[in-house]
């Protein structure tokens, strides 16, 4: 198939480019290199260095696409707070003109990078695609919104759309000479903010809470490898089909601690990796914890580098080569 990647320079898009190159699929990737890598985009992929509001210079009735996989957008849930207006702009605004040329040039298929984060605080663990959808930041909010505007243009132009909705995501992409891993400015995520204590970058890490109803009483979160995750998307494009949306939460279905990350990081790497227990963030839910049954089930999808020791392991073997 001929497809095209939006955001493809990013974390979890050059990723998957590179698994759908090694699937033999077409793949042309744009990005508009904002928060992107050049290096990430796969040598034979094609790179168009633009704007997914300027997507239809490429999606042309006659370019012959197959399928968007749709991963561009910004997704910093504490930026989208201070700064909602941007983010109703990139993740929504924009992708609804991504939309409006899938539509002017006969795409088929769509599938978009979704999130966890568009059910907020769970009433319900493990976490399944029919649960409340009461997202707690413009972030959220805004991944919510695409993903309403899927299921109308489903219904009203027989589109096939798979929604792929994230847990918290890890790990590196360590194979066959390609090594591909999360590099964000500023970082964010707990994984690589340890492993950056790890290597002395920062003094210590801080824990946001000890007082949580967990077993450590830290909070728990569920992971799932970042290969793993690009392999999803494969499975999606064969499941998707015309007239249905599609959601699928991924993830590994069992949490881990903070804690518990701390310890397998220690491991890992060797390192002391100081920690300084810091109050509660706002917000903070205890546990958040997916359920994956549906996509195990209907796409024939099963984690498989899903323990702590094996993302970590990814993660710190791409840091010390190319981010250190």
């Amino acid at each position: 198939m001929k497809l095209l990647v939006t955001g493809g320079a990013g974390y979890v898009g050059s990723v998957t480019s590179r698994l759908l190159l090694d699937a033999g699929h077409e793949v042309v990737v744009l990005d508009n290199l904002r928060t992107g890598f050049r290096e990430a985009v796969a040598p034979d992929a094609t790179f168009v260095e633009a704007d997914i509001a300027e997507a239809a210079r490429v999606l042309t009735p006659d370019a012959g696409f197959d399928a968007v996989l749709h991963f561009a957008g910004l997704i910093a849930a504490g930026e989208s707070m201070a700064k909602p207006e941007l983010y109703w702009h990139e993740n929504v605004v924009k992708s609804l003109a991504l939309l409006d040329a899938i539509r002017a040039a006969r795409v088929p298929r769509v599938i978009f990078s979704s999130t966890a984060a568009v059910y907020g605080n769970p009433v319900e663990l493990p976490i399944s695609e029919t649960a409340a959808k009461a997202p707690t930041s413009t972030y959220g909010s805004t991944k919510l919104t695409f993903d309403l505007a899927l299921t109308s243009e489903t219904f009203a132009h027989q589109l096939a759309a798979v929604s792929l909705r994230y847990f918290n995501v890890a790990g590196a992409y360590i194979r066959g000479g390609h090594e591909i891993g999360e590099r964000h400015d500023p970082e964010t995520h707990l994984i690589p903010i340890t492993l950056q204590t790890a290597a002395g970058k920062r003094d210590k890490l801080q824990l946001f809470g000890d007082d949580y109803p967990t077993p450590d009483g830290t909070c728990v979160r569920d992971y799932i490898h970042v290969e793993d995750l690009a392999r999803a998307h494969l499975l999606a494009l064969d499941a998707a089909t015309p007239g249905e949306h599609r959601i699928y939460n991924l993830g590994n279905g069992s949490g881990f601690s903070n804690r518990e990350v701390v310890e397998a990081a220690r491991e890992v790497t060797g390192a002391a990796i100081p920690v300084e227990i810091a109050p509660r963030r706002e917000g903070d839910p205890a546990t958040l914890v997916a359920s994956s049954e549906r996509a195990r089930t209907e796409l024939g999808w099963t984690p498989e580098k899903n323990t702590l020791q094996a993302m970590i392991g990814d993660a710190w073997t791409f840091y010390r080569r190319h981010v250190a």
